[in-house]
């Protein structure tokens, strides 16, 4: 068992010890597979590196999509553990996060960061118990990513029924609490009790420069060529909240009544279900699915209309990045997020949840009359990740101990919420049954 964890450059760096005068921000989330959270969470990582801070990604699967983006500044610390090389575990995700809390556990207790993000719901519950348990004076944010109601109330999947009870025996104990959106937080303050006055609304992280030359990238598809049919164009996973069969029903009426085509970017467990409904529709020659795409920007920059039609957000991102690259926007007014973006309809129109008619009257709207793209570009750089990395800073270091140059916009206050307790590879067995390999992408 090794008594020392090599940190950057290879200096030892003994159990307890720190840099001196230098702040270590941690941030946690699951895999860099891809997705909402990991995606913004890898964002925040490195600018908040950028800035000059001391930056630990902390994952369980560091492999992934995202893994080549993330900066040579930012330390990359791998999880590990018995528990996480046993199959039944390496298969379920669920599984996987909360057998990294005794990793977890030894983490903090040899780098000691001043304050660990728990940067996406599915994380909450073991960042809670590892600080807990792991005794150090480490301050501990969540930042709530899902509409929890949304989750809990429109799906019988394990666990999710049971989210409410989770999200009020676990949010007390964080020492701040950042939700992604106004819904977000008011109704975590319902299902929690926690008052929104002590909720830091922050939105995501979304628009880049790296996200505005991916939307100049070139787009080889032959829906996409000059004189073809206009296609609406949806993005996400194939699952429940996104509500794509909604869409598919839309379209199909718009079909009916003209010639236009349909693509939807993602991967998922509904991708039978929806393609079995397509042919039933009688829409499956002028509907794609071709899975997910590391780079979706140029299908948005090229698109006629970008379509939302989940039944819940977060704050959707690939609305805001579709707004980013020019592309007309329609959305249900699902919770939460969408209103929010839009300003109440004024960027694109807002239908109800589930409605196929009203869905396919907005997008026909939209495609006789567009916007003008550079108005939408405008208003998704309300949503970049140079504001959204101050703000966060803002909450970060005044929870780590340095109190906030100003109040943030959402009112947030930081006393403490509950009664917690004050490229190459290593590896370390701070306590014994853990280990925290550490993997530096410089």
């Amino acid at each position: 068992m090794a008594d020392y964890a090599e940190g950057r450059l290879g200096e030892a760096v003994r159990p307890g010890a720190r840099p001196i005068a230098k702040r270590i921000i941690a941030l946690f989330v699951a895999s860099l597979r891809g997705g909402g959270a990991p995606r913004q969470t890898v964002t925040l990582a490195n600018a908040f590196a950028a800035r000059g801070h001391v930056v630990h990604l902390v994952v369980i699967q560091p492999k992934g999509s995202l893994q080549r983006a993330v900066s040579p500044r930012v330390r990359l610390v791998r999880l590990e553990s018995w528990l996480l090389r046993l199959p039944l575990v390496r298969s379920i995700r669920r599984l996987q996060v909360v057998a990294s809390v005794p990793a977890l556990i030894g983490y903090l207790r040899v780098e000691r960061p001043d304050v660990l993000l728990a940067a996406a719901s599915h994380v909450h519950r073991a960042a809670v118990w590892a600080r807990l348990l792991a005794r150090t004076d480490t301050r501990l944010v969540l930042r709530a990513s899902n509409h929890l109601s949304g989750s809990a109330w429109n799906t019988k999947r394990w666990p999710r029924p049971l989210l409410p009870v989770f999200a009020r025996l676990c949010y007390p104990w964080a020492d701040g609490v950042i939700a992604i959106s106004d819904g977000i937080a008011r109704d975590l303050s319902r299902v929690t009790g926690i008052p929104c006055e002590r909720i830091a609304v922050i939105p995501n992280p979304v628009v880049t420069p790296e996200l505005e030359e991916k939307a100049r990238a070139s787009l080889d598809h032959p829906w996409y060529r000059p004189g073809q049919p206009p296609v609406v164009l949806g993005v996400g996973r194939l699952a429940t909240a996104k509500d794509f069969p909604t869409l598919l029903c839309a379209f199909a009426r718009l079909r009916a009544r003209r010639l236009i085509r349909l693509i939807i970017l993602g991967e998922g467990k509904r991708r039978r279900a929806l393609t079995a409904l397509a042919k039933q529709l009688g829409i499956a020659d002028d509907c794609e699915l071709p899975g997910w795409v590391d780079n979706p920007c140029p299908y948005m920059a090229h698109s006629a209309v970008f379509v939302l039609s989940s039944a819940w957000e977060g704050l959707p991102g690939a609305l805001i990045e579709a707004m980013a690259c020019g592309c007309p926007v329609v959305s249900t007014d699902c919770p939460s997020g969408p209103a929010e973006i839009l300003e109440g309809g004024v960027y694109g129109p807002l239908v109800p949840v589930g409605d196929a008619a009203a869905l396919a009257k907005a997008i026909e709207s939209v495609l006789g009359s567009p916007p003008e793209r550079e108005r939408l570009r405008a208003r998704a750089r309300y949503y970049s990740a140079d504001r959204a990395a101050e703000q966060y800073l803002e909450v970060l270091l005044g929870v780590a101990g340095t109190p906030p140059s100003h109040e943030l916009a959402a009112g947030a206050v930081w006393p403490k919420l509950g009664g917690s307790p004050t490229g190459n590879a290593t590896s370390v067995r701070p306590q014994p049954g853990a280990r925290v390999g550490v993997l530096c992408s410089w």
